[in-house]
């Protein structure tokens, strides 16, 4: 038996005002989403950015039904948005935030399952990194690439 350990790396900065300009516009993009969600049941509002790479901002933001698990998360809304729209454009990066009562969250909100799977096929069809920016009122993580926040990505078909 061999005994393994998988690391993380990522950056953590306090403010979205420390981001490089590009990843700022993105972040900007996904609180700017926000707006746009429908999120009757929970009051958690989320808004994703993609960045394609052609340089391309396209927003996407979570949907409830009331029969639910017929709604779909921000980041899917987003991502299959763009892939819909522009087939033959790379996703290189995504920002997601959330929000209640018209608050930005302190904490960075996570990706589900769900979401980071259908992350790492874009990346994977992509075939380059695909960067994540989880942002929140008190801090901002930066991931350089989807197998940060899922390893052992599923990926044998």
């Amino acid at each position: 038996m061999t005994s393994k350990e998988i690391k993380i790396a990522y950056l953590e900065y306090e403010s979205i005002d420390q981001l490089d300009p590009a990843d700022k516009e993105l972040a900007e993009a996904a609180i700017k989403a926000t707006e746009g969600s429908y999120a009757p049941y929970s009051k958690f509002n989320v808004g994703a950015a993609v960045r394609l790479d052609n340089g391309l901002i396209i927003k996407g933001s979570n949907q409830e039904n009331a029969a639910y698990p017929s709604g779909t998360c921000a980041e899917r809304t987003a991502m299959f948005y763009a892939a819909a729209t522009y087939p033959d454009n790379a996703i290189t990066g995504i920002a997601v935030v959330a929000s209640q009562n018209g608050q930005i969250c302190e904490n960075p909100a996570t990706p589900c399952g769900a979401c980071r799977q259908v992350m790492a096929q874009y990346q994977t069809k992509g075939g380059r990194p695909m960067s994540i920016l989880l942002v929140g009122s008190g801090r901002i993580w930066k991931f350089s690439k989807v197998d940060d926040i899922l390893p052992l990505i599923f990926d044998s078909i």
